[in-house]
C-alpha cells in the first residue's frame, strides 16, 4: 500500500512540470503559400525540372528509334554489324540514364537547385519560428501541416500569422 501511494506520488511530481509546458502549432504550406520568394523558386524549380525532363525523354526517343531501327534491318545485318547496332543502342540508353540520375537523383542537380533556391526561405521560417517560441515562452512548436496526429487544435494555439509578421508578410 505504501509502494503504491509512494509511485504514485512520484508520477504526480514528475507530471506536474509538463503541464506547465507551452506550446504552439504552424502551419508552414500557409506559411510558404504566402511568401512571394517561395512560389518563385517553386515555379524556377517547375520549369528546371520540366526542361531536364525534356532532355532525358529525347536520349530515350532516340534509343527507341535506334532500336526499332535495329529491329526492322535486323535479318540485312551481319554478326558484326548486329553488335554495333546493339552496343549504339545500349549506349544511347545508359547515356538517358546517366542523364536522369545526373538531374533527378537524391544527389543530383535538381535537389541542389533547390537547396540553394529553398533553403535559405526555410531557414529565415526557421529563424522567424525560433524568435516567436523564445518571445512568448514555447517549448514545442508542431507544424500542423506535417502531422496528420493532430486531430483538433485550437485556433488560439496556431501562430501562423505571427511568424509570417515576423517574416515581414502581414495577412
Amino acid at each position: 500500500m505504501k509502494k503504491t501511494i509512494m509511485t504514485m506520488l512520484l508520477l504526480a511530481g514528475m507530471l506536474l512540470p509538463a503541464g506547465a509546458q507551452k506550446f504552439a502549432l504552424v502551419d508552414m504550406e500557409y506559411i510558404l503559400k504566402n511568401i512571394p520568394a517561395y512560389e518563385r523558386a517553386n515555379e524556377q524549380l517547375s520549369q528546371t525540372s520540366k526542361k531536364w525532363q525534356a532532355e532525358v525523354e529525347a536520349l530515350n526517343q532516340q534509343a527507341q528509334t535506334l532500336y526499332k531501327n535495329y529491329q526492322n534491318e535486323l535479318v540485312f545485318l551481319s554478326a558484326e554489324q548486329k553488335k554495333q547496332r546493339e552496343e549504339a543502342i545500349l549506349a544511347k540508353e545508359k547515356e538517358a540514364s546517366d542523364l536522369k540520375k545526373k538531374y533527378f537523383s537524391p544527389e543530383g542537380e535538381l535537389y541542389k537547385k533547390r537547396e540553394s533556391l529553398i533553403g535559405p526561405i526555410q531557414d529565415e521560417i526557421y529563424t522567424a519560428v525560433k524568435g516567436v517560441a523564445e518571445q512568448r515562452g514555447y517549448a514545442l512548436i508542431l507544424d500542423r501541416a506535417s502531422d496528420n496526429g493532430i486531430v483538433f487544435a485550437s485556433p488560439t494555439a496556431d501562430i501562423s500569422n505571427e511568424v509570417l509578421a515576423k517574416l515581414g508578410y502581414s495577412n
